[in-house]
């Protein structure tokens, strides 16, 4: 199966993280999974009414969020996961005993994530909360970096293809000639 780890994407609110999961997920044939929605009614609330998580707001959801991708990969049915995942605690929280989990961090700039952010009527993180989001953000330095400004079917392509890049190369490591062995 293609892929067979899961995929996080990665960025602000307002990146894209839902519409881009959706087509990765569809494209891949795989399900997608938005972190907020495995958010507790705590949490909800509190962006909800402007303020910002705290670390330990955070770290049971994460925590929740690695379990849930670690039994997906112990059941080989990996998906497509929209997470903030802003700072490289977080990250290592998701990553614990999935080493292969792959990052996608969708890069978008302050101006525009306000534009977004603004135009989501009814959604529970408000747009005042963009800075804090931006102030949060350690950038990933093992992930693929996308210009989220483009179209989501152009991010889509490039993450499919550096998925497939990324499979190809790891069956060449894997084979025989790679390894020293032959079949004989």
């Amino acid at each position: 199966m293609f892929p067979h780890q899961s995929i996080i994407l990665m960025g602000v609110s307002g990146a894209g993280k839902t519409q881009v999961g959706l087509a990765l997920g569809k494209a891949l044939g795989i399900p997608f999974l938005d972190a907020d929605d495995f958010h507790p009614a705590s949490n909800r609330e509190k962006m909800h009414a402007g303020i910002p998580l705290t670390d330990a707001d955070r770290q049971p959801w994460l925590e929740h969020l690695n379990k849930e991708l670690a039994g997906r990969q112990t059941r080989g049915e990996p998906a497509v996961l929209a997470c903030s995942a802003l700072r490289k605690a977080y990250r290592d929280t998701l990553r614990l005993g999935l080493p292969d989990l792959v990052f996608v961090h969708l890069r978008v700039d302050p101006a525009t994530i306000e534009q977004r952010v603004s135009s989501r009527p009814g959604h529970f993180f408000p747009a005042k909360l963009v800075e804090s989001q931006f102030a949060t953000l350690e950038l990933p330095q093992h992930a693929l970096e996308i210009d989220a400004t483009q179209s989501i079917e152009k991010t889509v392509e490039q993450v499919v293809a550096y998925l497939k890049e990324k499979a190809g190369a790891a069956a060449v490591a894997n084979s025989p000639t790679a390894t020293g062995s032959s079949a004989q």
